[in-house]
This record gives structure tokens, C-alpha cells and sequence, in this order.
């Protein structure tokens, strides 16, 4: 096997998923390991564990055995020391919270500045899977950049899952969140109100009329915070991500914030129908920009965290339950195909939504926090020639762009 020295890991990997993706079998059908992996969580191993999955159609079943074994040692201390320390070493998830709190902020505060003397209340439907790590900053900063009466502020935050996936860890996270919100509110001087929603499946199918939005009525501002979230449409299914941004549009919010990793790890066209996407060209092209996405991401935990680190650990499982879902099941079932910045434009245009430029203060401040961490981080704008342009700016690490950040309205 040295002749497997001569070429990448990448290499390698793409000659695995050529060779074996349709049911090739060799050795009882067991999958060869790459001789270079390290250790069990490895990224190719990962890679390998998917496709594995996939010949076996174990696929569904592999997922739910890893969530279990997630909602087993998951409590809201180790999710809060994982989300602290991911913030404090890596700007993976602070860049999008940074960019969407500085457009909310100044949309609410502009609506503030026009509003009569009744007091103003804003709603914030937050549809993301960051634990609320994005709204401390954001009340105090109500609180503090308020002219007069600081206005009442609600955040419904819809907690969306696999319907497979455990939920009990999750739901006893969520109380303890709500309850230091709201006491970090009190603090603050915010009147505040938090309701936590807990939706199984795919998220097109959560009701946005049941969850009374405008409890205050027209005096109710809305914004959208859309971190992570909208990959959790399944596509391929009569164009349900078309048709969710539109139900998003006829909310009225006064801001939509969208922050997506940028990848391209749809088939072809991702809402068109649900048979190409797992055809044996579909699955290679989807296979290979998922290997280098997801190749650049723990490169950049492995120089951001020190090697022996649980936070890091918990953070590669969670890309390993992401790769083994986007490997081994189907198209039509994956909770994982993201979209690149130039996808998602096209569709919040077609929706009827304008990009809203982020203004110089909120670019200065993410700027300002780039340079907290290490070297290789940067932020750029979408290129003249890109179908994205005017809309956002991106996290790039090593000069590969790999988050986008966004903000929209109506």
C-alpha cells in the first residue's frame, strides 16, 4: 500500500467514493481505510463511516445511533462551553452574529427614531441553531443605544431537529437558555419575553401563522434571523426552498438576516425535482465539494484549538454526524445540502427581497472582531462578476470564502 503515499487525502477519498459508490464490493464489501488517518475521527475516517453507510443503507440508522449518542452527554453546561469556546478561538459563528445583529440593531432603532410616543415593541423570529448565543450583545446594545424608553423586545427561536433526532437534551438546554435570558434582560432593563419552539422535520413545514408574531399588533417591528437555518429545507421538494423565502415575505419584516455556510453541496438544481439528486454524478460532485468544504472547516478548529480539547472534539462529531447525513442518505432525506451565497441571493430576489448593504459601523465592528483571532481570517465582499454582489460580505479562511452573512427586506 505505500503507493497510497503518493497522492492526497482528497485524492484518495474521491477514488474511494468512484470506486464504490454504486455497489462495487471488495473484501466482503468492508471499506479500505486510508492508511494516513490519525485517529478515528479523522476526516477522511468520517468520510469513509458515510460511505460505508451508504453501500450498507444504514444510513438513517447510522444518524440516529450518533444523535443518541450525542443527546447522552449533552447538557447545557457542555453546550455552553462549546459554544463560548468556538466564539473565543474561531470567528466561524461570532462573524454572523456581528453582521446580523448590526442590521437589526439599526432597523429597529430606525424604526424607533420614527415611531410616535406609544411604546414600540420588536419581535425577533429567530430560526437558528446557535442557543441564543447571538443575543446577549444585542440587548445590551438596545439598552444602551436607545433615545428614550427602550422598547419591549420578544424572541420567539424556533429549535428545529431531524425526526429522528433525540430531543430531550435539546429541550432541557433551551429552558436553562430562557431563563438566563431573561434574567440577563432584567439586568439590562429590557422588557423581554422569550418562547422557545421545538419543530421535528423539515423546516418548510413549521406553520409561521401559529406562532403569533404580531402580539402587539401593527406597533410590532419583525425581524428575521435566518443563522444556519435555511439548509434545513429539504430541496428537492416542489421548490419548497423558493416557496419558504416567499412565506418569509409575507411576514413583512422590516429585516431578514441570513447567514449560510458557503457550499455548494446540492445536486443540480436544488428544487427542482427530487430523482437527480442521487445519481452517480449528482453523489460525486456532491461528495467532493462537501470533502473540500468540510476539509477547510476542521483546518481551521485543528489551528484554532489545541489538540487535546473536549470543545474541539464536540465540535468534529458534530461535522461527523453532518458528513455521515449528506454521504449516506438520500437527496430527497439529507438535512444538510447547503447553498452557495449566489443560490441564496437569486432566491430572496426572486422572493421579492432587496439586499440591504451592511453600513460602515457594522462592518467596522466585524473587522474589529477579525482581528482577535489568529492570522488566516478574513473578510471580503462578493466579486463584481458574482450573482451575489451587492449582497453581503463572507468569512474566508486561508482566502477561501466558507461563511456568508447577509441582510434583506422587503
Amino acid at each position: 500500500m505505500a503507493h497510497y503515499t503518493t497522492i492526497s487525502g482528497r485524492s484518495w477519498t474521491m477514488h474511494m467514493a468512484q470506486g464504490r459508490s454504486w455497489g462495487e464490493e471488495k473484501n466482503g464489501g468492508e471499506i479500505d481505510h486510508a492508511p494516513f488517518c490519525k485517529d478515528s475521527w479523522g476526516i477522511m475516517d468520517i468520510f469513509f463511516q458515510g460511505l460505508f453507510a451508504r453501500l450498507t443503507t444504514s444510513g438513517p440508522r447510522t444518524l440516529r445511533t450518533l444523535a443518541a449518542a450525542s443527546d447522552r452527554n449533552t447538557s447545557f453546561d457542555s453546550t455552553r462551553r462549546t459554544a463560548l469556546r468556538f466564539q473565543e478561538l474561531s470567528p466561524w459563528s461570532s462573524f454572523g452574529h456581528v453582521a446580523a445583529n448590526g442590521a437589526i440593531l439599526e432597523s429597529f432603532l430606525e424604526v424607533a427614531a420614527a415611531a410616535s410616543s406609544e411604546t414600540q415593541r420588536f419581535h425577533i423570529l429567530d430560526l437558528s441553531n446557535t442557543f441564543c448565543t447571538q443575543w446577549p450583545t444585542l440587548l445590551e446594545a438596545l439598552a444602551t443605544r436607545s433615545a428614550d424608553e427602550t422598547p419591549h423586545l420578544s424572541i420567539t427561536t424556533v429549535v428545529s431537529a431531524a425526526p429522528s433526532a433525540p430531543t430531550a437534551a435539546v429541550q432541557r438546554v433551551m429552558r436553562e437558555i430562557g431563563q438566563r435570558m431573561e434574567k440577563f434582560a432584567r439586568l439590562m432593563g429590557v422588557p423581554f419575553r422569550f418562547r422557545a419552539v421545538h419543530h421535528s422535520g423539515d423546516l418548510a413545514e413549521l406553520d409561521l401563522d401559529a406562532l403569533d408574531l404580531r402580539e402587539g399588533g401593527a406597533t410590532t417591528a419583525l425581524a428575521v434571523n435566518c443563522v444556519n437555518s435555511l439548509r434545513g429545507v429539504v430541496p428537492g421538494k416542489a421548490r419548497r426552498r423558493d416557496a419558504f423565502a416567499a412565506s418569509l415575505r409575507k411576514l413583512d419584516p422590516r429585516v431578514v438576516t441570513v447567514v449560510e455556510e458557503e457550499a455548494d453541496l446540492v445536486a443540480c438544481d436544488p428544487d427542482a425535482s427530487e430523482e437527480g439528486g442521487d445519481t452517480e454524478a449528482a453523489f460525486l460532485k456532491v461528495f467532493g465539494e462537501g470533502l473540500r468544504f468540510f476539509s477547510a472547516y476542521m483546518d481551521s478548529l485543528e489551528e484554532s484549538f489545541p489538540k487535546t480539547s473536549n470543545e474541539r472534539l464536540a465540535l468534529e462529531r458534530g461535522a461527523g454526524r453532518a458528513i455521515v447525513d449528506l454521504v449516506s442518505c438520500p437527496a430527497s432525506e439529507s438535512m444538510e445540502r447547503r447553498e452557495t451565497a449566489a443560490a441564496w441571493a437569486r432566491r430572496m430576489r426572486s422572493a421579492g427581497f432587496s439586499p440591504v448593504p451592511f453600513s460602515e459601523d457594522v462592518a467596522d465592528d466585524v473587522r474589529s472582531l477579525l482581528r482577535r483571532y489568529r492570522e488566516g481570517w478574513s473578510m471580503r465582499e462578493a466579486g463584481t462578476e458574482d450573482s451575489a454582489a451587492g449582497a453581503g460580505v463572507f468569512l474566508a479562511w486561508k482566502e477561501q470564502p466558507l461563511v456568508w452573512a447577509s441582510a434583506w427586506r422587503p
